[in-house]
């Protein structure tokens, strides 16, 4: 956490105008929000400065967020980080597969005051 006492969150999408509405919602709440712009970048700002929780699309070129998760749950110098994985598709079974990687999930499109419960609950 920052020294401002604000949880920091890090966004995680490909498409830029959903990075900056996501960063504007989220910092009118209250957080601190940085954002990249593919898992590569995110696990690099991650392993640098590891943040309160990853918000991250699920489908993105170099690294999708199913394959963000595993690395930040595999890099044993990481504290436990919360992942809450953005996502478009219907198919939750072949999420549910994978979901011992991530905290949770909420589909688009994103419902502000849901969002905000999920955020929440991955903190309690």
């Amino acid at each position: 956490m920052q020294s401002s006492g604000r949880r920091r969150i890090l966004v995680v999408d490909d498409c830029e105008l959903n990075l900056a509405l996501l960063q504007t919602a989220l910092e009118e709440e209250g957080y601190d929000v940085d954002t990249a712009n593919n898992g590569n970048i995110a696990l690099a700002k991650i392993e640098a400065s590891p943040p309160d929780l990853v918000l991250s699309d699920v489908i993105m070129p170099k690294m999708n967020g199913y394959e963000l998760a595993r690395c930040i749950r595999q890099n044993e110098k990481l504290p436990f980080i919360p992942i809450l994985l953005i996502t478009g598709t219907q198919q939750m079974s072949s999420m549910q597969e994978l979901d011992i990687w991530f905290d949770d999930f909420i589909r688009k499109p994103i419902n502000l005051d849901r969002l905000l419960a999920r955020i929440q609950a991955c903190w309690n």
